[in-house]
């Protein structure tokens, strides 16, 4: 069985590739969320694993019409990637980018999925699609110790935030609260790539906040 290439333990922010229509790969964030039972005894989360010993699967969710779901549902899975660029993860979550090749070259580790479609429903007139991935192939590519960043955290949450403006589910001013706590966060205690990352989530939704 293929193994997934890190550790998974509550949900963790990747970049996802799927191959579209005119066989470029849409780049875009994808939270994937771990089983119950997937972190090891042993607390080592750099650890990878292959399934959790009750054979639960890793599972994400799309939103609305999306890229990512319309190209899981037609090629049926695509590449999921581990990434601490915070200016490849923002332009992954807030713009449009499309790529020749599946695999990034800021990946520092990957996985090919398979996407099993299992369930539907909806979250304030929003459509969601639940999935399951499972592991075909997967490489680490550059192995490093982990870190925290403040920063780079307040770039990921600014990002959730900004891709849910327009989502009738979530206050506007309360999500315009957070983005400018997260760019505070971001420019203080990030580096040179956090403080990128948050201007170009400025960009992306026009500096409403």
């Amino acid at each position: 069985m293929a193994e997934w290439p890190v550790a998974l333990r509550g949900t963790t922010e990747t970049v996802v590739t799927t191959r579209g229509p005119n066989d470029l790969w849409n780049v875009a964030a994808l939270g994937v969320q771990a089983p119950a039972g997937a972190e090891r005894a042993s607390g080592d989360a750099r650890e990878p694993r292959a399934a959790p010993e009750d054979g639960g699967a890793v599972t994400a969710t799309t939103w609305g019409n999306t890229r990512t779901r319309r190209n899981f549902h037609r090629e049926g899975g695509g590449y999921v990637q581990f990434v601490a660029d915070p200016v490849v993860f923002v332009d992954a979550a807030l713009s449009i980018r499309e790529e020749p090749s599946p695999v990034l070259d800021a990946a520092d580790a990957w996985v090919e999925v398979e996407a099993e479609h299992v369930d539907t429903d909806e979250d304030d007139d929003t459509r969601r699609e639940h999935w399951e991935l499972h592991p075909v192939e997967s490489e680490v590519v550059r192995a490093s110790p982990p870190t925290i960043n403040r920063g780079f955290n307040a770039v990921v949450e600014a990002t959730v935030a900004a891709s849910r403006l327009d989502v009738p589910a979530y206050d506007t001013e309360t999500l315009r609260e957070r983005l400018r706590f997260f760019e505070d966060v971001a420019r203080k205690c990030g580096g040179e790539r956090e403080r990128e990352a948050i201007q170009r989530v400025c960009e992306h939704v026009d500096g409403e906040w």
